[in-house]
């Protein structure tokens, strides 16, 4: 006979555990001044930007329109318009080695013009698409940078400091120090007027580290209403989620069942949030597809669980409520490790090989992961122990009331 564990031992124990988690979060909250809000939910600009010098630029001055785009290992130059059959010009980076070949391919397009800026010899693969300025070509040249190898780091102190006259500017390393990227973000209360100061953002860091030498890689900006609307339908979808659950949960189990299913995934969501506030973290729309992923996931495990228990109580009807959610939850546990580690390992490679919000996103359902492993085992079964042994007190209780008058008449 397969040995029971005895999880009904520490349901008590992980109740505790968690109120401290859950409390020490709400803590963090306040000690921290909410979340660090990424620009989803903070109206202002957004900007990440990448210190790379200018390696050439491009004009245009044929028929028809011309753009031109990257991606890792080729540029492209396409050629469209009114009566002109449209022409890609590729530029393979194995083929076009160093920026002197690059620039050479590039200029025997008829109606490119090039200016070459950084030495010949540079890397083709060391360069940089900027997302200032305009890719359709024209008369006003558009930059391409580069990032040579063994640049030395950029302190993030230095950048903090040359934005300090644009008033509370955040700053936030991104990827590795080596590349050279930072976020910067600029709250809406900082902004004056109707413009949106990129522009400004990018003056003031080229007084400090040069002209031509910043590639702007993301510009956003989001409006006060958009936030807040953004905002509220945060508030309801989470809402609405608890809500299909408890449900969902009602109708295929008993109420307690519900109840410990949607408490369980609650749970899940304000550990991740005590995650997010204390090692903060940005939170932002990726942070809710996180926590939103989990609860999914949660909920499905919880299920599986319960159909286990109820199952188990069909088959041993004498066994004492306690033995029967042991035994079932025994019978689950290498089903919830391996479904448990297969989609770990999916989520850590996320984590190692990317960076920016998806290796968040991929840190969230980590800790959402190990979380809800642990609150369907602990919690949830855990309220629907405790609802039950309630349960039978109350029905004790009114059976022994129920006999005192009865013998005290006799």
């Amino acid at each position: 006979m397969k040995r029971i564990i005895r999880f009904s031992a520490f349901f008590l124990p992980a109740a505790i555990l968690s109120v401290i988690l859950i409390g020490a979060g709400i803590v963090g909250y306040f000690i921290n001044g909410g979340f660090n809000l990424g620009v989803d939910f903070q109206a202002g600009l957004l900007q990440e930007v990448q210190f790379a010098p200018s390696a050439f630029s491009l004009t245009w001055s044929g028929q028809g329109n011309a753009s031109v785009s990257f991606d890792r290992n080729n540029m492209y130059i396409v050629v469209s318009g009114a009566g002109i059959e449209g022409v890609t010009h590729t530029f393979p980076y194995t083929q076009y080695a160093t920026l002197g070949a690059l620039t050479g391919a590039l200029g025997s397009v008829e109606g490119i013009e090039v200016t070459t800026v950084a030495s010949a010899d540079a890397q083709s693969v060391w360069l940089v698409q900027s997302t200032q300025g305009n890719p359709l070509l024209g008369s006003d040249p558009y930059v391409v940078h580069y990032l040579p190898e063994g640049s030395p780091e950029i302190p993030i102190e230095d950048v903090r400091a040359s934005l300090q006259t644009l008033g509370t500017v955040s700053v936030q390393v991104l990827g590795e120090r080596a590349e050279r990227r930072f976020m910067i973000r600029m709250e809406d209360s900082e902004i004056e007027g109707e413009n949106i100061p990129a522009e400004r953002i990018i003056s003031a860091l080229e007084r400090t580290f040069g002209s031509g030498g910043v590639a702007v890689t993301r510009s956003d900006y989001v409006g006060s209403r958009f936030s807040k609307q953004l905002t509220d339908q945060v508030g309801i979808l989470m809402t609405l989620t608890l809500l299909l659950i408890l449900i969902y949960a009602s109708i295929r189990f008993k109420p307690q069942f519900a109840v410990g299913a949607v408490l369980a995934i609650a749970h899940d969501a304000l550990i991740m949030v005590a995650f997010i506030t204390w090692t903060r973290m940005e939170f932002n729309t990726t942070s809710i597809a996180a926590i939103l992923t989990i609860l999914g996931y949660s909920i499905n495990d919880t299920i599986v669980i319960f159909d286990r228990i109820r199952e188990t109580r069909r088959i041993y009807p004498e066994d004492s409520f306690v033995d029967i959610l042991d035994r079932a939850l025994t019978e689950t546990l290498s089903r919830t490790i391996i479904t448990t580690l297969t989609t770990m390992l999916a989520v850590l490679s996320l984590f190692i090989f990317t960076t920016g919000s998806m290796k968040d996103f991929a840190l969230c359902l980590i800790i959402g992961m190990i979380s809800g492993v642990y609150s369907t085992i602990f919690i949830a079964s855990g309220l629907v122990y405790f609802w039950d042994k309630l349960a039978k007190k109350r029905a004790a209780k009114k059976r022994f009331s129920g006999r005192v008058p009865a013998a005290a008449k006799g």
